[in-house]
């Protein structure tokens, strides 16, 4: 995937304020915008590359994206319909003279450049006299899930305002679905404009606090105390998964505070896969703060032999 340098795009340094950013795009809009070069198809291509260059610098998060992780991670995060999407050139057109037409009038949602074969704007300007449609605006819903939700999937019912309009809706939520993971409802977003598409709706994980598990990626960490005297001595522990199923585990003598022993594949399912991360039983030592008059003398006599 070719390296792509949005600021040398721009002509802006990598410290370049939003006013500098914004600045040097109306400059090279103006000089390249398709009403001005008439079917020129160098100056459509060179428009198509500082817009995108625009639509990511001139977006905070996108920005801050870009720069982490370079053209080649940030393109591996972005597609092109990402990096255009709820983003509205309309108001910087219109500033310049263009009228904004193309554009859906007041509304902040996407304008769509497409990138495919003939035309880089998908057959011809989205700039002439008539307005095209619009696709509408993606929404993300947030739902919370207990940790037994992701690792079973569960059925829940969501209800959200959608416009002017209150929408519920029965969602049957899959197995594996971590903090980050996100299931589309592919046309439950908002309504296109002029005959465009309707968005996306994508309803993204949150994890609700469980007292017992700690969830890492796909992993689970169950934490569990031994004595002291069990710690020096060994023991065996009765765990329970998180699926109900019970296993003896040998805690061997001298183990450590803290150690994590590892029980393979009864963690959380991966999403749409048969294969699970493990369950990891962190092993804490209880240390005594009080003792009674015959544990002190046995630990003071277990001192005086060098242990």
């Amino acid at each position: 995937m070719a390296e792509t340098d949005y600021y040398k795009t721009l002509g802006v340094s990598k410290t370049a304020s939003d006013e500098e950013i914004k600045k040097s795009y109306r400059k090279l809009a103006m000089k390249y915008h398709p009403d001005k070069t008439k079917g020129d198809k160098a100056a459509e291509e060179k428009f198509k590359q500082i817009s995108e260059a625009y639509a990511v610098l001139s977006d905070k998060e996108k920005r801050q994206q870009y720069d982490t992780f370079g053209s080649a991670g940030f393109q591996q995060r972005y597609s092109q319909d990402d990096i255009f999407r709820n983003f509205d050139f309309s108001d910087i057109f219109r500033d310049m003279g263009f009228g904004g037409a193309g554009f859906s009038p007041g509304r902040k949602s996407g304008v769509r450049f497409s990138f495919g074969g003939g035309s880089p704007f998908g057959g011809g300007s989205p700039f002439g006299q008539q307005e095209s449609s619009v696709r509408g605006s993606d929404l993300i819903y947030e739902l919370p899930l207990t940790i037994e939700e992701i690792v079973n999937g569960a059925q829940k019912t969501l209800s959200f305002q959608h416009g002017d309009r209150q929408e519920t809706l029965t969602v049957k939520i899959p197995k594996g679905m971590v903090p980050g993971k996100k299931l589309r409802l592919s046309g439950k977003g908002d309504p296109g404009y002029s005959g465009g598409p309707a968005g996306d709706l994508f309803i993204k994980s949150l994890l609700l606090e469980n007292p017992d598990y700690e969830l890492k990626g796909h992993d689970l960490i169950l934490k569990r105390t031994v004595r002291l005297t069990e710690a020096i001595l060994g023991t065996t522990l009765v765990v329970t998964t998180i699926d109900g199923k019970q296993f003896n585990l040998k805690i061997p003598s001298g183990i450590r505070a803290n150690t994590k022993m590892r029980i393979a594949g009864h963690g959380v399912p991966h999403m749409n896969e048969s294969r699970r991360g493990d369950l990891y039983v962190q092993i804490e030592i209880m240390i005594p703060s009080n003792l009674n008059t015959e544990q002190q003398r046995l630990i003071e006599k277990l001192a005086s032999t060098g242990l």
